[in-house]
């Protein structure tokens, strides 16, 4: 039976409180803290994220005066903008990114059966980066141009939901191909990345973990024809060739065949010519999974609209970081709510009526009952209205 708590205190115990603290642990968070733990950093900066708060003065002031009630909360400590601040400084990134991790493979399974257009049983990800631009003065650690600087936000995203799997935060100057270093392949997934992810030799380790890419060819990519398949002019499919590379590095960078595929798009009236190492799949497959890739485009409008990852309450690396990656933890946390409690409504529709109601004393679902999604329509970007967890 609901007990009186706040609808802010409903969503935090979702938290699996006991992984958070051993990710505090683990970096000793805690260490020398009197009162404003960790957890408290997390519920305030997850507090700004569904609340839209744009400064630490503005969350101080917020928090201020709503102080009679932040004890039921579950925040146990007054705050001021320099303790949380110095939080943001001080404690370790890295506790919030793994902790996000923990959330990711708690979402991930509920989203395993939501439908992304095509019915294959392969896990399918979609890879991509976002860059962030930042204030030179203020950001000189994350230097990009002369007079400019800015973060990167390399982003793997699983289409089922879809959820961030894997990520990667660099500065600005790191060129997209090199996160193929870091990432690990899955046996038997599939990869969408575009044209900034081709390196052939790189492309090789993938197909040698035994995972699938599949990519748009470059325009000046020197091959020869092996053995030309089937084509399928009614449904777009003007070629479907198996070729060999014929370039001076790129024959020895990837010595075994490819798959080269020209689609024709009659609504827009666009040429695609794929490239993947996938033989098994029908080549209007391919072309309905790299329509795909643009969820994680959308992934990328709808955080940087709905969350403050634009913006930041500190200027050291530590703080950004911190920042985003507790993001990350509130946008994972919402997904999870949003799949336990069978809510219909859209995530948009879902923050804007949390932003609204966070130290209301109602039933967390009850909030959501009678609510019409289309009372709540982004009129700034209709494409991100489709963006549905």
């Amino acid at each position: 039976m609901h007990q009186g708590t706040t609808i802010f205190s409903q969503i935090m115990r979702f938290l699996p409180i006991y992984e958070f603290h051993k990710c505090v642990s683990r970096y000793n968070g805690n260490y020398r803290v009197k009162s404003f733990t960790c957890l408290n950093q997390f519920y305030i900066m997850a507090f700004a994220q569904l609340t839209y708060r744009e400064s630490l003065r503005d969350i101080e002031d917020c928090l201020t005066a709503l102080r009679h009630k932040l004890f039921h909360s579950g925040i146990r400590s007054s705050v001021s903008r320099s303790t949380l601040a110095d939080a943001n400084e001080n404690r370790d990134w890295r506790i919030y990114a793994e902790f996000a991790q923990v959330l990711i493979r708690i979402a991930r399974p509920m989203y395993v059966d939501e439908d992304i257009g095509v019915d294959l049983q392969n896990m399918v990800y979609a890879l991509d980066s976002t860059t962030i631009d930042l204030c030179l003065s203020l950001f000189p650690w994350a230097r990009f141009r002369q007079h400019k600087a800015a973060i990167k936000l390399h982003t793997l995203i699983d289409l089922h939901g879809p959820i961030p799997v894997f990520i990667w935060i660099s500065d600005g100057k790191l060129h997209d191909v090199n996160i193929l270093d870091v990432l690990i392949p899955e046996p038997g997934a599939i990869y969408l990345i575009d044209r900034g992810y081709i390196d052939f030799q790189r492309l090789y380790s993938i197909n040698a973990d035994k995972a699938f890419f599949v990519t748009l060819s470059k325009s000046n990519m020197q091959f020869r024809r092996v053995y030309s398949h089937p084509s399928d002019i009614v449904n777009g499919i003007h070629s479907d060739q198996t070729i060999m590379l014929t370039g001076v590095c790129t024959s020895k960078d990837y010595p075994d065949k490819l798959r080269r595929i020209h689609y024709f798009d009659k609504e827009h009236q666009n040429h695609y010519y794929f490239l993947t190492n996938n033989f098994s799949y029908p080549p209007l497959t391919i072309a309905k999974l790299y329509k795909a890739r643009w969820g994680v485009e959308i992934f990328f409008k709808w955080i940087k609209q709905n969350l403050r990852i634009k913006t930041f309450f500190g200027i050291s690396e530590n703080a950004v970081k911190s920042q985003i990656w507790i993001a990350i933890c509130t946008y994972v946390l919402i997904a999870i709510i949003k799949k336990k409690l069978h809510i219909k409504q859209s995530l948009y529709t879902f923050l804007q009526i949390i932003s609204v109601s966070i130290f209301e004393t109602s039933p967390l679902k009850r909030a959501f009952e009678d609510i019409d999604s289309d009372e709540f329509i982004d009129t700034t970007c209709k494409q991100l209205n489709l963006f549905e967890l």
